[in-house]
């Protein structure tokens, strides 16, 4: 089938127009199918506004703010016992959440890096200490002089001592 909008090249041998035979590139062409890729009930949302980074994290700020608010105000009221006459309440709980800063130390090990490439560094030269990456760093450590190795080792801030 021919795609739409297809004009027929008319040909003049005798006058008489002949019908055109559809090339193979014509019949296997997808341009005559409707392509459904967009939806065509969509309407866009107009109350929708864009809000800027400092706008997110303060409402996220807010929010989290109002539910350990509300968490401390549940458990208040949970624990709340009468002491001589006085309300004994817990303290306020602070929760870690990846906007506060106060979170406790990791428990994977540190990484370590070459100390030449920067690069992840699974090798440590037992002569100099440092760190490398793979063996080509490592013939490169070892042409190097004490005193270059030391500048790369107070580099890092180990001071010890080049053997």
């Amino acid at each position: 089938m021919p795609p739409k909008n297809f004009k027929r090249k008319a040909t003049a041998t005798d006058g008489t127009l002949s019908p055109h035979v559809a090339t193979l590139a014509e019949q296997l062409s997808y341009l005559h199918l409707p392509r459904p890729f967009k939806n065509p009930e969509y309407t866009k949302n107009l109350n929708r506004r864009a809000k800027n980074l400092k706008n997110v994290m303060g409402q996220e700020r807010e929010r989290e703010r109002a539910e350990r608010e509300k968490k401390r105000l549940e458990k208040a009221e949970k624990d709340a016992m009468e002491v001589d006459g006085k309300e004994v309440t817990m303290e306020n709980e602070e929760i870690p959440t990846y906007l506060s800063i106060e979170a406790p130390p990791s428990v994977l090990p540190h990484k370590h890096y070459c100390d030449i490439t920067g690069l992840e560094a699974p090798y440590t030269d037992p002569v100099t200490g440092l760190r490398y990456h793979d063996k080509d760093v490592y013939a490169l450590i070892k042409e190097m002089s004490a005193s270059t190795a030391k500048e790369y080792l107070s580099a890092r801030g180990v001071n010890s001592i080049v053997k």
